[in-house]
């Protein structure tokens, strides 16, 4: 069986214009650094669930990506985070949404993963899950940096003027996440996000939902999505494209790309990264760019963000 491991950190990034070189620097070895996380498991053996959650938690832990540290603000300043995270061998997931003081929102879907249920939780009760657990939690203000106070200044100045459709994907949205196929063929999706900047309070997003955001079936695929929630929630994307290869016979390339095109289609500004039982993998997205990155069967990392592919070293 083919291992494999895919992450994205959000479509939509930063103009290179708008970032140091320092900056892009750190964000492309955050994205290492998360894949290195992640096939340190599947490379000993370990199970494809564990791998997706260790490489999500490093993005959660970098200010580079809207997720974790360096959430989105929603309209009252705040941050309300979501997470969720699928086992495709058993179908097994969890999910939190509109946490405030969860250090780390993946951490604490697995757990309710492990509970069995409830499979999602929201808002403080989320948090008190997650406290009960001995999950790490923090203050709200954890999880702000100054590139997202300066996001959620624009988006209200734009909303006061009428031209907040015109803002770019960049200062709108963004989403982490990962996919894996470990030695056993199983496969396992992760995905966590800040939302979107500017979001009413109480908006819960895709990246909660199961078969929305998240979705993960052994024998077809694994997908983590990334953009505007709404859509990916009303067209089912995970589960769109796994019912695609099951029941029409397409690849992971056509069933992604069909998808996508739907997406694009309605003016939507999306991305992905997938992995098939093969070990397939693929990463489609309709704007500027995506954070995004996997591992080869030699264990070479390679990161990307808008055209530019490089290699990031040794696994």
């Amino acid at each position: 069986m083919t291992l494999a491991l895919a992450i994205h950190g959000g479509c939509g990034t930063l103009p290179k214009a708008e970032m140091t070189e320092s900056e892009w620097a750190q964000a492309r070895s955050d994205l290492a650094g998360a894949l290195r996380a992640g096939w340190t498991i599947l490379s000993k053996g370990g199970p494809a669930v564990d791998a997706v959650e260790a490489a999500v938690r490093v993005m959660e832990d970098s200010p580079h990506f809207n997720a974790g540290h360096g959430a989105a603000f929603n309209t009252d300043g705040e941050h309300e985070l979501d997470a969720s995270i699928m086992d495709g061998s058993t179908l097994a997931a969890g999910a939190i949404c509109a946490a405030k003081r969860i250090k780390n929102p993946i951490v604490a879907a697995k757990a309710l993963m492990l509970r069995g249920d409830p499979l999602l939780l929201a808002g403080p009760a989320a948090d008190i899950f997650a406290e009960h657990e001995g999950i790490d939690t923090v203050e709200n203000d954890y999880f702000s940096t100054e590139r997202r106070r300066k996001n959620l200044s624009s988006m209200k100045i734009r909303e006061l003027v009428g031209t907040a459709a015109e803002a770019s994907e960049a200062e709108k949205h963004g989403t982490v996440g990962a996919v894996a196929c470990d030695a056993q063929g199983h496969l396992a999706a992760a995905t966590s996000t800040g939302g979107y900047t500017n979001k009413p309070t109480g908006r819960v997003g895709d990246s909660p939902i199961i078969g929305a955001g998240t979705y993960a079936r052994d024998g077809r695929c694994a997908v983590s999505g990334t953009g505007k929630g709404e859509y990916f929630i009303r067209y089912c994307v995970g589960h769109e494209i796994a019912s695609l290869i099951a029941y029409k016979g397409l690849s992971l390339e056509q069933a992604t790309q069909q998808v996508l095109g739907e997406l694009s289609g309605s003016k939507v500004g999306a991305g992905l990264v997938a992995v098939d039982a093969e070990g397939n993998i693929v990463a489609p997205y309709n704007t500027e760019g995506m954070y995004r990155g996997w591992v080869t069967e030699d264990g070479l990392l390679h990161v990307a963000t808008h055209g530019d592919v490089e290699m990031a070293g040794q696994a």
